[in-house]
């Protein structure tokens, strides 16, 4: 505010020759700096020193000139700077980074990215064909970008990335099999190797990379078990990475079901090496058993045709076993534990469509008690 001179105790306002009104003020750095823009009147000028001189005292202010480095530039140097993320979260994100967010935005300096450009940035991947699910992991990672420029590096006040939804994948339902189908499956497999690994994934709620993952002693036929400690990684370059889980709660204990244990038994007395460590499911040659190679030898195409089930993924032998396992009654916590999540999302979905599917029995049921009863009344 100005004191009783005229002039201002913070900063100061100086008129351009085109009418218009710059301000400049002393930054937390010691040094002066000039206004991103000019101002129509002198009283908004004023008012724009007053605001940034409260931002300074609350520790709310960012220097304007940070924020002019592009957004492709920070991105790339951000995703450098990670060197904990997995191999193969760290190249989802550079495709996402090189496919879809440095195209749309990767020219934008950081400060000036807004919630509209953003919002119209991912309605025009929509209007390009690219799916929901891919459309949310990049907003995600853009999300994520910018909250390191607002709480580590100090380039902008708050993050631009405020458009609700945009982060929910809204993925279709995917098929469940029947515990008959889960068996008829496993049967139809080209080659007998691949037997146990399907009732195994199935029954004890395995991701592809945990279950290709296992060795010897990771199970236990007496005690019924299976321990999940990592997974094995398939780089789109082709490489083959052991690495760690995605989480802590993915170290886990898996009971398996008794009924599966005579398959498990034969399949580790024909195939597995006697060595603790000797890993359980190989390729044909062995080495660490791809996804291409497993679908290809056993002719996993042609048995979900033959069954007619021809849009079935690996993954969702796993989505299967959670359903069984949220219909046999186990509580949130027993789900989280066995899926091997850290939050209560995954589990609550299961939960959620058990309840949805007993409610429709509930609903069949009286259905059929209301004509039964009307059937002994016309009688």
């Amino acid at each position: 505010m100005p004191n009783k001179d005229g002039h201002r105790r913070f900063g100061n306002i100086r008129k351009l020759p085109s009418g218009r009104f710059q301000i400049r003020y002393p930054g937390p750095d010691g040094r002066m700096h000039t206004g991103s823009t000019t101002y129509p009147t002198r009283t908004d000028a004023d008012r724009a020193l007053t605001l940034i001189e409260a931002q300074m005292i609350s520790g709310d202010w960012t220097d304007p000139d940070r924020g002019k480095v592009l957004l492709g530039d920070y991105a790339r140097t951000w995703l450098k700077e990670r060197p904990g993320l997995r191999p193969k979260t760290k190249e989802l994100y550079s495709w996402l980074l090189e496919r879809h967010l440095i195209p749309g935005l990767g020219g934008v300096a950081v400060g000036k990215l807004t919630t509209p450009l953003i919002r119209s940035w991912r309605a025009g991947l929509i209007d390009k064909g690219v799916s929901v699910s891919t459309t949310a992991k990049a907003y995600r990672l853009l999300r994520a970008v910018l909250m390191t420029a607002v709480e580590e590096d100090k380039l902008i006040a708050r993050n631009p990335c405020r458009i609700r939804g945009a982060d929910n994948e809204h993925t279709q339902e995917r098929p469940v099999l029947t515990v008959t189908q889960v068996f008829e499956l496993a049967d139809r497999m080209a080659d007998r190797r691949f037997k146990a690994l399907v009732l195994l994934a199935t029954f004890a709620s395995l991701r592809w990379g945990e279950v290709t993952a296992l060795r010897r002693n990771n199970i236990d036929l007496e005690a019924r078990t299976v321990d999940v400690r990592e997974q094995l990684i398939e780089l789109d370059g082709g490489e083959m990475r052991l690495g760690p889980l995605k989480s802590r709660a993915g170290r886990r204990r898996v009971s398996i079901p008794a009924v599966i244990i005579p398959v498990l038994t034969e399949h580790l007395a024909a195939y597995v090496a006697q060595p603790d460590d000797a890993f359980v499911f190989l390729g044909k040659r062995g080495a660490f058993l791809r996804g291409g190679n497993f679908r290809r030898e056993a002719k996993w195409a042609e048995a979900l045709k033959e069954m007619g089930v021809p849009g079935l993924h690996f993954h969702d032998l796993r989505h299967t076993g959670n359903t069984l396992a949220a219909q046999s009654g186990a509580s949130l916590a027993d789900l989280k534990a066995r899926m091997g999540h850290d939050s209560d999302r995954a589990a609550l979905i299961y939960q959620h469509a058990t309840r949805d599917a007993d409610q429709r029995i509930a609903d069949a049921l009286s259905a059929r008690v209301e004509a039964e009863q009307k059937k002994i009344a016309k009688g």
